[in-house]
């Protein structure tokens, strides 16, 4: 035992493996590399420094567009031609679907051929489809479930059932950030609800530092944007000699423990009082020319977009932009008029941020993903009068979605769906394998990086996921 530790009881059966022989070669060690000075630059006191990759990376940063509610791929990326002959009709589908669903819908919306490569868009995205040629349209993508909650999971985790780290989290375990005094991986989701603090943004069993932190771009000031960063009664001066103290007192206590609960509590503290000057300056976008603020729009969802470039910009690793947390993609009825409204809220912000990557010469190097957590039925969904609701049902058999940026051969269609856009027929693509790939593009191989934890190495494919080459520049 240390000479300074007292004893506290019960202890935990870690504690109790420090304080007796086992316990002989951790003290051993944390002696030799405090006196080497060490100690205080370990991976627990500064888990997000940057790390090398396992290989030459074509990406350096990601942002996700999160489309919550899922999105129909027959009326945005995937043109069915099919649908525009059977409308009305009956079709012979044996797919389950969780609601009533009757004939075929086809899409109320025009798509036209765009760029060189021709690949035909909803001109709901008219806006993003003048980056036709550096996208990948990825048309065969599948889930396990029709349900919300557990396809959220899947996307953002790679587990439908458990709790999982998110993406986010595991590459910011694999890779770190490149400023310290910013969250490595930032979750930006106007108003919050229902999915605040949710388990989509969670480090699970990865050290706590990996989370990601949750942004409310609808808020102005910065002590609204971020909780607690500032605080409310004391000076910057005081709160370091405070912080300072603490850290002296959390050393001696560290000593006599090894838990990686006490370390991740240590860096959220030190990241807190960071951020009070980086995240002012960062979140800031009156600091952006007149020009750059109109090319973005106007509306919450231009206000992020533009923050999280500037967030790409400074080094942060991961930002998640979430899309109809209040009002989501989950059109059931009238899918023409809400479509409709909720493209055109980001239909700009995201065509501005591929403009503005590009004359910064950062898309090369940041990977952009787009999409949500399943597709939408070919057939029209209908009430319980039996009459139709000019909706879709949910669809996880089979959608889009697409990448751009970071090492993605732009102006490409990997996959497709069935001749109506029921199910992926063409390349099925699992959410595994679209992680194996935005892993590659990082320079992480996704087989190798694990973490153990209960006994096991786990990693954010579990036992699946194949790289889609077909769409690597």
């Amino acid at each position: 035992m240390h000479p300074h530790a007292q004893p506290s009881f019960p202890a935990t059966r870690r504690e109790m493996l420090c304080r007796s022989a086992l316990g002989l070669g951790a003290l051993g060690l944390s002696s030799l590399l405090g006196d080497d000075g060490v100690l205080a630059a370990s991976p627990d006191d500064r888990p997000l420094d940057p790390k090398q990759p396992h290989f030459q990376p074509k990406a350096k940063r990601v942002i996700h567009f999160f489309l919550n509610g899922g999105p129909s791929h027959v009326d945005t990326f995937d043109r069915k031609t099919e649908l525009d002959r059977y409308d009305g009709k009956l079709l012979s589908n044996t797919l389950t679907t969780e609601r009533k669903t009757g004939a075929a819908f086809a899409s109320p919306f025009q798509f036209r051929k765009r760029g060189e490569c021709g690949i035909e868009v909803s001109d709901i995205f008219a806006k993003t489809a003048e980056h036709i040629d550096d996208i990948a349209v990825i048309r065969s993508m599948y889930a396990q479930v029709p349900n919300h909650e557990p396809s959220l999971m899947l996307m953002n985790c790679g587990d439908s059932i458990q709790t999982r780290p998110s993406f986010g989290a595991w590459t910011l375990y694999g890779l770190g950030t490149e400023n310290q005094n910013l969250p490595g991986f930032i979750a930006m989701c106007p108003n919050g609800l229902p999915i605040k603090d949710s388990e989509n943004w969670q480090s699970a069993f990865l050290p706590g530092a990996y989370q990601g932190t949750y942004i409310d771009p609808s808020k102005s000031k910065l002590r609204d944007l971020i909780e607690n960063i500032e605080h409310p009664q004391i000076s910057t001066a005081d709160q370091r000699r405070q912080l300072d103290l603490l850290a002296r007192w959390n050393a001696r206590h560290r000593k006599a423990r090894l838990d990686d609960r006490l370390d991740a509590r240590i860096h959220s503290y030190e990241l807190a009082f960071r951020m009070q000057d980086a995240a002012s300056e960062a979140f800031d976008i009156s600091r952006e020319p007149a020009h750059t603020q109109r090319m973005y729009g106007n509306g919450v969802h231009a206000r992020q977009t533009l923050i999280a470039r500037r967030l790409l910009e400074r080094g942060v690793r991961f930002v998640q932009l979430w899309h109809g947390a209040g009002q989501p993609w989950d059109n059931h009825t009238q899918i023409k008029a809400n479509h409709s409204r909720l493209a055109a809220e980001i239909d700009q912000p995201i065509a501005a941020l591929i403009t503005d990557l590009k004359q910064r010469g950062m898309l090369e190097d940041t990977l952009i993903l787009w999409g949500g957590e399943f597709g939408r039925t070919p057939t029209v969904e209908l009430g319980g009068d039996g009459k139709a609701q000019l909706g879709r049902d949910h669809n996880h058999y089979g959608f889009s979605v697409w990448l751009a940026g970071g090492g993605i051969k732009g102006g490409t269609v990997y996959g497709s769906t069935d001749e109506f856009g029921f199910a992926a027929q063409e390349n099925p693509t699992s959410v595994h394998d679209l992680h194996a790939t935005m892993l590659h593009l990082l320079g992480l191989d996704h087989e190798t990086l694990t973490y153990r934890y209960a006994g096991r190495d786990f990693r954010l494919t579990d036992v699946h996921g194949e790289v889609i080459r077909e769409i690597i520049a």
